[in-house]
């Protein structure tokens, strides 16, 4: 994966980190320090597919976005994020449709799952109502961590004590988390 770099009007498509960051030593009023250069690394060798931008100083970044491309022109012509397919689909997939895949991978088994929602409840003070968060987990046998989560809030909604206008957070927020504990019997595990 190449990376394309832009400081203003000062921009370039390398091959290389190590180009990379010879070109943004070049940038006025930016120091290459080691944390920086880790950090640069680690993005430029990671799956993410989304730009990242640095400060250079108060309201002055720069920018650098993955791509397929090998040169300059050949970035411009194919747009911005330059997608082709040849790039991996790891690369290509906006963070979003990744959680959701991992969310759909069947793996059957138990799952401790753990959901953060709003539950209305009544306060007899103001008489009126008021959402609360409120937690809830459960060990749920269940296809994939989506079936996991659609059992908690089914049987969360399903409760008398439960207002119908709670509100559930999305399975791919962070207010969702689910560790997948296995196969076992239910007997042998820490209940």
């Amino acid at each position: 994966m190449n990376l394309y770099i832009r400081f203003f009007d000062d921009e370039r498509v390398v091959t290389s980190t190590d180009d990379a960051l010879e070109f943004i030593s070049t940038f006025q009023g930016f120091n290459v320090t080691p944390e920086f250069e880790a950090d640069f690394r680690q993005y430029a060798q990671s799956e993410v597919a989304y730009p990242k931008r640095y400060k250079v100083k108060s309201r002055i970044y720069f920018i650098v976005i993955k791509t397929m491309a090998t040169t300059l022109e050949e970035f411009k012509a194919n747009g911005k994020h330059n997608a082709t397919a040849d790039a991996p689909a790891t690369i290509l997939a906006k963070p979003k449709d990744i959680i959701e895949q991992r969310l759909n991978v069947e793996n059957p088994g138990w799952y401790e799952g753990f959901i953060l929602f709003k539950r209305v409840v009544f306060v007899p003070e103001t008489g009126k109502y008021d959402y609360v968060d409120t937690s809830f987990s459960a060990l749920t046998k269940a296809w994939s961590p989506m079936d996991c989560y659609n059992r908690i809030v089914d049987y969360v909604r399903s409760r008398d004590d439960v207002d119908e206008r709670s509100q559930f957070p999305s399975p791919r927020g962070k207010n969702f988390k689910y560790e997948f504990i296995g196969l076992k019997p239910l007997s042998e595990m820490n209940v």
